[in-house]
């Protein structure tokens, strides 16, 4: 799915050389927040769309720290957001250092998706970051 073309999307902070159209690319560098803290990227589709599949990935090679994120979805029509997934992954270089995530899903009627990211549950100074987020969806 082309969600530059089929969604507006949102972000609560983005550094200037990774905008949030890096982590949509096939090729792209990924996206990464301009500050430390939970950060949060939204879709909001133009019109209701039938999700298949969603892919995240994210890397990190500079730190250990523990991720939480979660997926959430909004039902057209509602204002009742639904969770997917709630996660936390372990990063620690040079092992463990990308986590991959393919969620096979029937979604129908999504208006929206939100991935909320906690890129250091214990605090720390991480910033948040995705390199990839796909989305296989009809309308």
């Amino acid at each position: 799915m082309e969600l530059g073309q089929a969604a507006t999307v949102e972000v609560t902070s983005e550094a200037e050389a990774y905008p949030v159209e890096e982590a949509l690319l096939w090729d792209g560098r990924g996206w990464r927040a301009e500050r430390p803290g939970t950060q949060t990227i939204r879709l909001l589709f133009d019109q209701p769309q039938t999700i298949h599949l969603i892919r995240l990935v994210f890397r990190e090679e500079a730190r250990p720290r523990t991720q939480e994120f979660i997926l959430r979805w909004l039902p057209a029509g509602t204002k009742s957001w639904k969770d997917i997934i709630r996660q936390q992954w372990n990063f620690s270089s040079p092992n463990t250092t990308e986590e991959c995530e393919n969620y096979s899903l029937n979604l129908s009627s999504v208006a929206a998706l939100e991935l909320t990211i906690n890129p250091d549950i214990s605090f720390g100074e991480a910033c948040a970051s995705v390199q990839r987020l796909q989305i296989a969806a009809h309308p």
